[in-house]
């Protein structure tokens, strides 16, 4: 009996739909952030944006950690619900180690998927490894977050 119990159990992905609830461009996301911040995180958003391209931050738009920022190094961060990820995202929707943000050798960041049960998206669309723009949107379970980047000069 246990034997065929175990033979009917499956995992099977969830979809919340949660990724069709936003329909603004990543520009317009970028800039309503930016507008509801106070002056000293605003502070900090310009420095990023003016960096360069040597520096770079996460910030969680909606979930339960809204307004967290998280600023992405050289070695760049892992991205999961496990505690020892760099950017801990408390849900079961996300996988424990769900995706990362790494930097190439052109010094363009990359946001890879890493085979997370629920999928990593970018702009609503699944991706696997993708390169990242300032302004894009990254959901990852239920949790929305904006990569600001500096553009390179």
């Amino acid at each position: 009996m246990d034997a065929a119990k175990s033979q009917n159990e499956i995992t099977s992905t969830i979809h919340l739909g949660l990724r069709g609830l936003s329909d603004i461009s990543p520009t317009k996301s970028l800039t309503e952030l930016i507008a509801s911040l106070d002056e000293e995180s605003q502070g900090i958003l310009k420095e990023i944006l003016d960096s360069n391209g040597e520096k770079a931050m996460i910030v969680i738009a909606r979930g339960a950690q809204k307004g967290s920022r998280f600023l992405i190094n050289h070695d760049g961060v892992s991205i999961g619900r496990s505690s020892e990820s760099s950017i801990f995202l408390d849900d079961v929707t996300v996988s424990r180690s769900h995706a990362r943000i790494t930097r190439d050798e052109n010094s363009n960041f990359h946001l890879i998927d890493n085979s997370s049960l629920n999928g990593t998206y970018l702009n609503n669309e699944t991706v696997e490894d993708s390169e990242l723009s300032n302004g894009d949107e990254i959901q990852i379970g239920k949790f929305h977050l904006i990569f600001i980047g500096g553009k390179k000069k």
